[in-house]
Formats: structure tokens, C-alpha cells, sequence
């Protein structure tokens, strides 16, 4: 099998809110793909992280893509708010939406790349009707609420479970991975059929982050 180098999108929930400015130039410096962004609302999840006005922040000095990932209840009230913001690509938990399909549509038709997200007990098969709708799939591989959490072994299963049903519908929808990752696993990940790798403390805990970016980009090769 062809492997090709992940997408990696360091998320700046990790990042140093002091020096935020900073960690955007070194991201954008790096040889990472997208900036990941993690809004949570106390509900859906058990954490407050950070809303509009810090993405709309982020996109100011942000060279490359935002990837939004909304941990929130009601997600289709503030798609409109979240592309005025800067959002380049948007992702919706499925545990929340009650009209899956239309939210994807409304996000897609705002031009932004439309994702669905699945907690670590949602099984994949539950997109088996909605996957061809979808730019991509994000897999939380911990609980989502909160960074440096352990890797959830089963979620190996879970990847290589999801490329089977993208390859045999002949889709070209991303997987994304996002909770635990690190140099320890990322070679796995990529061959269990991850295309992109959301990293954290993996990141922005390494005293040289921008060389822990360009060792996960190349961590197959």
C-alpha cells in the first residue's frame, strides 16, 4: 500500500495563551497543515475553552487553514458565526445533531470543508447513510473535554474499520485523529488509514515544537 504524509494540525488548546501570538508564527513557520481549534461550551463536554472572538483572533495572524471543531450543544445555530470568524473547515459531533444531514449542507454551502465527529463509543457503522456528505471524519481517540489525555487503543480498529467503508463507497473523505497523539503512535495511526493527526501536548509541550511537527509529518517516512 501507498502511504502518503499525514495532514498535521497542531491544536492550540495546548498552546501558550500568553504568547499565543507566538505559537501562531511558529505553526505557520512549521511544516504543519492546518490549525486546529477546539470550542467548548461546559455542556456537551466538561470544559470552557475558548469562542468566537479568539478564532476571529487566531485568523488574523493564522497562514494556514482553520479546522473548528465544535464541542458544543446546538452547533447549527452558530455555523453563519463560525465562517464570518474564520472557520476554513467546520466539524459537528454526530452525538448532538439531531438533522445531520442539513447541518453538513448549510456548512458546505458557507464554502467550508463539512466534518462529523464521532466520540470513542460511537461505533463508525452509524455513518454508513451520511458518509458521502462528509469532507471528513474526525475520531476523538480520548474523551473529548480536555488535552493530554491517553490514547484509546480501540480506535486503531475504529480507522481502519472507517477506510474500508470510504474506499468501498469511492469517497474521498479524510480521516482525522485528535486525543493522545504523539511520535509513540503516529506511525500506526498512518498505516491504520489516518490522514490527518491532531497533536497537542505532543506539540507545544516539546521544547522544540516545531521540530516535533516536522517528526510527525515524516514519522512514517
Amino acid at each position: 500500500m501507498l502511504y502518503m504524509k499525514p495532514l498535521i494540525a497542531p491544536s492550540l488548546l495546548s498552546a501558550d495563551f500568553l504568547n499565543l501570538g507566538d505559537d501562531i508564527e511558529m505553526v505557520n513557520r512549521s511544516e504543519a497543515d492546518w490549525f486546529h481549534c477546539d470550542v467548548m461550551d461546559g455542556i456537551f463536554v466538561p470544559n470552557i475553552s475558548f469562542g468566537l472572538p479568539v478564532i476571529k483572533a487566531i485568523k488574523t495572524k493564522a497562514e494556514k487553514p482553520l479546522d473548528v471543531h465544535l464541542m458544543i450543544q446546538h452547533p447549527e445555530r452558530f455555523i453563519n458565526d463560525f465562517k464570518n470568524a474564520g472557520a476554513d473547515l467546520l466539524s459537528v459531533h454526530y452525538e448532538v445533531c439531531s438533522h445531520l444531514h442539513r447541518t453538513l449542507q448549510e456548512i458546505k454551502n458557507l464554502d467550508m470543508k463539512a466534518g462529523i465527529v464521532l466520540n470513542p463509543h460511537t461505533h463508525v457503522t452509524v455513518l454508513e447513510n451520511i458518509l458521502s456528505e462528509a469532507d471528513f471524519v474526525l475520531l476523538m481517540s480520548v474523551n473529548p473535554g480536555f488535552g493530554g489525555q491517553s490514547f484509546i487503543p480501540e480506535t486503531f480498529d475504529k480507522i481502519k474499520k472507517l477506510k474500508e467503508m470510504i474506499l468501498k463507497k469511492n469517497l474521498q473523505t479524510l480521516i482525522e485523529v485528535d486525543g493522545g497523539i504523539g511520535l509513540n503512535n503516529a506511525k500506526q495511526l498512518i498505516e491504520a488509514g489516518a490522514d490527518v493527526l491532531v497533536a497537542g501536548n505532543a506539540v507545544f509541550k516539546n521544547p522544540d515544537p516545531s521540530l516535533a511537527i516536522k517528526m510527525l509529518k515524516n514519522s512514517f517516512f
